[in-house]
Order: C-alpha cells, then sequence, then structure tokens
C-alpha cells in the first residue's frame, strides 16, 4: 500500500520549467497564441496543484532572437538586449494567463523595470516559491551572450531546483540529428551532459550544459504539446529524454 502511495506522489519537490519562446507561438511559428498560452498555463496550474514548486523561463525566439538581430547588422550586446526584452513580454503573458485560472505568479526580472515586475532577488524567488507561487524570471541573465538556457540553468542552481523541465514545441526529445530531416534520427532515452558536448547535440548551449553538469542538475527534454506532460514529468513517468551526471 505505501509503495502505491509513493508512486502517485511527484519526484521532484522544486523545478525550473524552460519554455521556448517558439512553444509559445503555437503553430503560428511567431508571436504569442493565446490557445497555446493558456494549455501551458493549464498544465503548470496541475503540477502547482500537487505541490510542486515551479519556477519558469521563457525564451524571446518567438518575437525576437538576438543572435539572428545581430547576423542582420545589428550590435550583438544590443540584439540580445532586445532578446530579453521580448523574454519580459512572453513571462506577462504567461503570468496573466496564470492568474486568469487563480494561480499566483510573480514575475521577476534581472534588468529593472519596476512598474511592470520585481526586481530578481534570489531569496525573496525562494520565498515566494515556497508560498505556493509560480516565479516566472524574465529578461534573461541581465547580461548579453547569455541564452534563455544559460538562465535555465543558472537560476536553477541558485534557488537549488532538482531538475530543470525542459519543454520543446516541436521534439519529444533529443535525437542524433534532425529528426524532420533525418528520418533514421535516433531518439535517446539517456544521455550524460559529457555526451550533449561531446556529440554536440544541441540540446543546450555549452555553457548551460556545462553549468548544469557541474551543478548536478538533471534535464529532461520533453514535449509540451502533449497536454498533461508537465505532470507526467514531475511524476517521473518516462517520457522526453532525460540528462545527467551519468547513464543508469
Amino acid at each position: 500500500m505505501l509503495e502505491v502511495l509513493t508512486l502517485n506522489r511527484p519526484i521532484y519537490k522544486r523545478v525550473v520549467l524552460k519554455v521556448s519562446g517558439e512553444s509559445l507561438s503555437g503553430s503560428n511559428g511567431y508571436g504569442i497564441d493565446a490557445t497555446t498560452i493558456i494549455s501551458i498555463a493549464e498544465q503548470v496550474k496541475e503540477v502547482v496543484e500537487l505541490g510542486v514548486e515551479v519556477a519558469v523561463v521563457c525564451g524571446g525566439g518567438n518575437i525576437w532572437r538576438g543572435i539572428s538581430g545581430s547576423q542582420k547588422g545589428i550590435d550583438r550586446a544590443t540584439a540580445d538586449y532586445m532578446g530579453m526584452l521580448a523574454t519580459v513580454m512572453n513571462s506577462l503573458a504567461l503570468q496573466d494567463a496564470l492568474e486568469q485560472i487563480g494561480v499566483p505568479t510573480r514575475v521577476q526580472t534581472s534588468i529593472a523595470m519596476q512598474q511592470i515586475a520585481e526586481p530578481y532577488i534570489r531569496r525573496r524567488a525562494i520565498r515566494h516559491l515556497e508560498k505556493g507561487r509560480v516565479v516566472i524570471f524574465a529578461a534573461g541573465t541581465g547580461n548579453p551572450f547569455f541564452s534563455t538556457d544559460t538562465t535555465a540553468a543558472l537560476r536553477a542552481a541558485e534557488i537549488e531546483a532538482e531538475v530543470i523541465l525542459m519543454a520543446k514545441n516541436k521534439v519529444d526529445g533529443v535525437y542524433s540529428a534532425d529528426p524532420f530531416k533525418d528520418p533514421t534520427a535516433e531518439k535517446f532515452e539517456q544521455l550524460t551532459y559529457l555526451d550533449v558536448l561531446n556529440k554536440n547535440l544541441g540540446v543546450m548551449d555549452a555553457t548551460a550544459s556545462s553549468l548544469c553538469m557541474d551543478n548536478n542538475i538533471p534535464l529532461l527534454v520533453f514535449a509540451i504539446t502533449e497536454q498533461g506532460n508537465i505532470k507526467r514529468a514531475v511524476m517521473g513517468e518516462k517520457i522526453g529524454t532525460i540528462v545527467k551526471g551519468s547513464v543508469d
């Protein structure tokens, strides 16, 4: 009986959910899709109701991508700051969707924006989480040349999250090649961070991967498009690809 009860409990207490900008755009490929963002909010609510503390990091690629901007002639630092502002827009949209369904939420930014969000303060973020609030970390690390993947890894280490849940829009895990271009691409169930770095699998950038590896933070890559996958992830179901220090 005790074993059955254990299986019905989340295996994680505190998580960082990394949502790409593309995930928020739905099938449109750009902008913010209202139906998609409500679906994500409902999935987050399911997890919060289980007693899991949830922090979220939003990407900004659905609005602006710093690298693409720099390739068009914009100064790289300026282009990255523009990308940070895009993540703030996404974060506010997700906050609104969550609060409309009764989930208390706080947005914290790495760049001061007092009229619309709190500044990022580690102890305050942890206190919000302990009170059952969802905390959304916006504006990246506040520095150019760092991705939102690195932000997720950094914040996860700072708030002592047990796992990073990387929600993807198009793929359901990590593959040996692009599954949309190569039908023979193999899906991995488990990988080490060294595998990710050595094989250049593109799960997250090298800085983020190294930060996760150094701090022993596992990463679960899965598709957010299937309703209920965030809950399945925190319950320990085998979905997507798990990346950690060593494979079982």
